[in-house]
């Protein structure tokens, strides 16, 4: 039995009304195995985030397809892909949208409330994701007190707590410096590791050159890129 990609686009495009029409995404084809890190990469205005929504089922395509885990997801209502979002799908921004009044745990345990993970266990898989991203030393801090890039791992353990099958980043570096970076990347290679299917959209050659796969998208189509290793 073949284990179905975690995404599958097929003949996937995305419209928006005009006039003039604007097709953000034009007959896409992807196909993302279990396990897989794939960056996408595009100038702004490319569809990066056009892509990003469709993936995250925050959008829905035009035409098209798009299957996640082997199912269509045309066929869901808008509670249903929420309930989907919640358990399958974990997202990293830019921007770290952590609450600033509530400290770091609490603030990574308000992520459970969504993906159905039962009340009895929500602090201590919330304890054990920021493990995972080395800040258990900060779980009663509130997030003013951290760096940015320590704000950027709460967020990636509040992206990971309900230990989804697919994580989308958006450009995740984006407001960090080089070194800090680079330490962010080190921690999605560690979870990739472990298992977890990424995606990273990202403009940043050397985050996307991080990932195993790359595509690029101009102009609302994808093609592949070879990466060096």
């Amino acid at each position: 039995m073949t284990i179905p990609a975690v995404v599958e686009l097929v003949d996937v495009t995305r419209s928006f009304p005009g006039p003039p029409e604007v097709q953000a995404l034009k007959s896409v084809n992807l196909s993302v195995g279990r396990g897989d890190y794939l960056s996408i990469v595009g100038p702004s205005g490319s569809g990066k985030s056009t892509m990003l929504n469709l993936l995250g089922l925050l959008d829905r395509p035009s035409v098209g397809e798009y299957y996640l885990d082997g199912v269509s997801t045309a066929l869901l209502d808008e509670p249903e892909r929420a309930a989907v979002r919640g358990k399958k799908i974990g997202f990293v921004f830019q921007a770290f949208h952590l609450l600033p009044h509530r400290p770091v745990l609490e603030n990574v345990m308000l992520a459970t409330l969504y993906s159905g993970v039962p009340r009895a266990e929500r602090e201590d898989r919330a304890r054990a994701a920021l493990e995972r991203v080395h800040l258990g030393h900060r779980v009663g801090f509130l997030p003013g007190i951290l760096s940015g890039g320590e704000r950027q791992r709460v967020a990636v353990a509040r992206a990971v707590v309900a230990s989804p099958e697919l994580l989308l980043a958006d450009e995740p570096t984006g407001n960090l410096d080089a070194s800090t970076s680079g330490e962010v990347m080190d921690l999605f290679e560690e979870l990739h590791a472990d298992g977890l299917t990424l995606i990273i959209i990202t403009h940043d050659r050397a985050v996307a050159e991080r990932a195993s796969r790359t595509v690029r998208i101009t102009d609302g189509r994808l093609s592949e890129v070879a990466n060096a290793h």
